[in-house]
């Protein structure tokens, strides 16, 4: 996490290995990111890309005090894909699906030394008007009795941004990060990708179910039912 307006003193692994005089692979070789003392990185546990904190790092490499960095939670926070996905309960790979499909998560997005960051209330207050309560989401959208919370003529372009974002989206994801009925979502999500084969089909008429799996990324037994609904239209 960037704590509230310290985007400033942010340096990634190579930004360091230029510091103490090295190339990354150098400093990667001899474990530096390890060395005794050295303050931890800013950038969330399990992290592909570290960011470290340069005023901690300053201090540490001539022998000073290290300071401390903020403890309090703060709505300028700056949190990559993990704590967001820990902000609401789920998994970074749904995350990243939201943060693609919702335009202002896409539009609040800061890339802080090459990776991806929202601001903490940007986040919050998405989650707060995010569709359903926690319970219906976990049962896979909206429940029975019930009438879709997203207007129907932004279901099918939502749910062809999701299908996009990943190609092996399922139907209980959308409903979930829509806000629609289970059923809802099945009916969008067919549609969606047998429009995408339609396209391919426009292209090339011979395309075949292994195409559409090489093109799209369709598991194969999900681009043949496309391929065959994109057939009977």
């Amino acid at each position: 996490m960037i704590r509230s307006g310290r985007e400033p003193y942010v340096l990634t692994s190579a930004d360091l290995a230029a510091r103490e005089g090295m190339t990354l692979g150098t400093w990667r070789t001899k474990k530096a990111a390890q060395a005794p003392g050295r303050p931890k990185p800013v950038s969330s546990e399990g992290a592909r890309t570290l960011l470290w904190d340069a005023r901690q790092q300053d201090a540490w490499a001539v022998g000073k005090p290290v300071p401390v960095l903020p403890t309090t939670d703060d709505p300028g926070d700056l949190l990559d894909r993990q704590e967001a996905a820990a902000v609401l309960g789920v998994a970074p790979r749904s995350w990243d699906q939201y943060a693609r499909a919702d335009q202002d998560l896409r539009a609040a997005c800061q890339v802080v030394g090459g990776v991806e960051h929202w601001p903490r209330d940007v986040i919050e207050k998405w989650q707060a008007a995010r569709p359903g309560d926690a319970g219906k989401r976990a049962r896979g959208g909206r429940p029975r009795g019930t009438g879709d919370l997203l207007p129907r003529e932004e279901i099918r372009p939502r749910t062809a941004a999701l299908l996009a974002a990943d190609p092996a989206v399922t139907a209980q994801a959308v409903a979930e990060t829509l806000g629609v009925h289970h059923n809802t979502a099945t009916k969008a999500l067919a549609a969606a990708r047998a429009d995408a084969v339609a396209e391919l089909l426009a292209a090339d008429p011979d395309t075949t179910a292994e195409d559409v799996t090489a093109r799209l990324g369709y598991p194969p037994l999900t681009a043949r039912t496309a391929l065959q609904a994109a057939r009977e239209r």
